[in-house]
């Protein structure tokens, strides 16, 4: 069994965000001692592992809690459960396309920079001179 502090070590989570994520419920049977401090087991360990995954993928809480209901449903939620994996695959690839738009027009700001201290055109990105 493990403490809040321990498997906020483990998992390189805070402790603030495992007892944030107790709290919502994301966790199935989290189990207190007998200060009713939260105790963890293997199984709330995977539970917490998965839960750390999803979020860095960008999944809200409230997304997360529907996956883990349906994961304690059962098999027969497996269907539900691709649909969350695959809108949040969807909304992971937009965000990429973004981010992909928005590197393009710092490489573009960039390079107008280096001609500017190359002295290939003049000094026009200061807001305050225009």
């Amino acid at each position: 069994m493990y403490t809040v502090k321990e498997v906020s070590k483990l998992l390189d989570l805070s402790e603030h965000t495992v007892r944030y994520y107790t709290d919502k419920g994301l966790v199935p049977n989290v189990q207190r001692d007998k200060n009713n401090n939260r105790l963890f087991d293997e199984k709330s360990v995977h539970w917490l592992t998965g839960i750390k995954n999803l979020k860095r993928c960008g999944m809200s809480v409230e997304s997360i809690k529907t996956y883990v209901d349906l994961c304690l449903e059962g098999d027969s939620t497996v269907r539900e459960r691709y649909e969350i994996i695959l809108e949040q695959k969807n909304a992971a690839l937009a965000q990429l396309e973004e981010a992909k738009l928005r590197a393009k027009f710092m490489e573009k700001k960039a390079n107008h920079y280096l001609d500017i201290i190359n002295q290939v055109v003049q000094d026009n990105t200061n807001p305050g001179k225009w």
